[in-house]
């Protein structure tokens, strides 16, 4: 079915649809420097027009992340044939005045068009949509929620600090963010709470070193009673940085000042992370969130709808909760795409257009890594060399992310046995058979390894 020529009306929910599917296939840090600020300024005649804030940034994206966009606005939109980018605010009045012409008068209601936007209080850096109130509970996040829930009782007391760790998209800055707006609330705006990224904390430290401003940092980071960083495991080998966070964290915590900390793996496998602050992380509360089970996934799927009242029917969101299985946000990419489908053509999704729109999402979500980049990943992982993985020694340090790699070689590629143990060191065929049965055995029922896979999948992801 030839799709219609999306007009000015609809280019905000299709560069939100645009965005979420971008959203998985890069890293976060990437996405928030090169996309949040970014912006579809008109789809018409198979031209796509894209804003981006300054020349650097236009030049970056054009040059880095062209056949990206293309591909996943072709995916949401098959009229699109071409990229244009410009710098935001150089655009020519002859492009904003046919823009105007082209608005009709009967647009949709603001509620059935994107999920929604970005809106963060100036003062404590938070998101007011992340409530504790809106996020679903379920087997794969109970102990992360509860502790949560203690620390909005008795703010800096309980569980001080909490470290929350898991896989991309499964709801970790959804509950930090929560716990800040929620302590906000029952403290009448009373509580002072700062929420950043580790990034934004890295550049703060940069500055202020450069600057000579290092007070600054103090007064900003210290002078609160609860502190939130999220991807901690980026301040990893970053020494100054480190450093600083260390003083803080010790100048919060004698305050009984709250920490709250996420990261996409626990402390004991942050990679070059120093031993005095993992120490200290792992003294507090240590949750980890998980995969979500099928009927998590179904509510998830119901909740973002009922936010936004829109309706889809119930078996088209049994299959969104069968076929997505590893990822929040991926359920929601995937409900961006139906709804924006069923506000395109203005009547409801059936069953078969919905399992094309999910089919074509999730068959994207499979790698385009080579085994060689597949061995190098689980090797840097380990902090070893790829040479050393395939190699003949017998060390436990070695033996078990060779079986590692050969698992992800089967289950990500789909590699035969042979093909797997000639790659790994060129060993026999029932040795790769024996590792892969052997790791996907031990996957259901040690958490510390399903978290380790579901990192390693995550790096392996982000190549190409």
């Amino acid at each position: 079915m030839e799709k219609p020529v999306v007009d000015s009306t609809q280019t905000d929910e299709l560069w939100t649809s645009v965005l979420s599917e971008i959203e998985l296939q890069v890293s976060k840090p990437n996405f928030i420097t090169w996309f949040k600020n970014s912006k579809l300024i008109e789809n018409r005649d198979g031209v796509a027009l894209i804003a981006l804030p300054n020349n650097f940034a236009k030049e970056w994206v054009e040059s880095k992340y062209h056949k990206l966009i293309l591909g996943s606005l072709r995916s949401v939109n098959g009229s699109t044939k071409n990229i244009e980018y410009v710098v935001e605010g150089s655009l020519s009045q002859k492009v904003i005045s046919r823009r105007r012409r082209n608005i009709v008068q009967s647009e949709p209601d603001e509620k059935q068009l994107a999920f929604q936007e970005m809106r963060v209080d100036p003062e404590t850096n938070l998101n007011p949509k992340y409530s504790l109130d809106s996020f679903i509970v379920g087997g794969f996040n109970e102990l992360a929620y509860t502790a949560a829930m203690a620390i909005v009782e008795d703010v800096g007391h309980k569980y001080n600090p909490l470290f929350i760790y898991g896989g991309v998209g499964l709801g970790k800055t959804h509950l930090i963010q929560g716990i800040g707006n929620e302590v906000r609330r029952l403290s009448n705006n009373e509580v002072g709470v700062k929420y950043v990224t580790s990034e934004k904390f890295t550049n703060d430290v940069i500055w202020a070193i450069r600057n000579r401003r290092v007070e600054d940092i103090k007064k900003n980071y210290r002078n609160v009673d609860v502190l939130i960083i999220d991807d901690i495991q980026f301040l990893g080998g970053k020494e100054m940085t480190q450093q600083e966070f260390f003083h803080t964290f010790n100048a919060l915590h004698e305050n009984n000042k709250q920490i709250i900390i996420s990261s996409d793996r626990p402390p004991s496998s942050i990679a070059t992370l120093e031993e005095r602050l993992r120490s200290r992380f792992e003294g507090g509360m240590v949750a980890d969130i998980s995969f979500p089970e099928y009927e998590s996934r179904l509510a998830i799927a119901k909740s973002k709808l009922q936010d936004r009242g829109i309706m889809l029917e119930d078996k088209i969101l049994e299959i969104v909760a069968k076929k997505v299985q590893n990822n929040i946000r991926e359920i929601e990419g995937i409900l961006n795409k139906l709804v924006f489908h069923q506000i395109t053509y203005k009547r409801p999704l059936d069953l078969i257009t919905a399992e094309q729109i999910i089919s074509e999402v999730t068959n994207k979500s499979i790698t385009r890594a080579t085994p060689n980049q597949i061995i190098k990943t689980v090797g840097n992982f380990f902090e070893i060399s790829p040479n050393e993985l395939v190699g003949r020694s017998r060390s436990k340090e070695y033996v078990k992310p060779r079986q590692i790699a050969m698992y992800l070689l089967r289950e990500l590629l789909n590699m035969s046995y042979p093909d797997i143990a000639s790659k790994v060191g060129k060993r026999d065929h029932t040795t790769a058979i024996y590792a892969c049965k052997k790791v996907s055995r031990e996957v259901s029922s040690d958490n510390d390894l399903s978290q380790k896979i579901i990192m390693i999948k995550d790096d392996v992801n982000k190549i190409g």
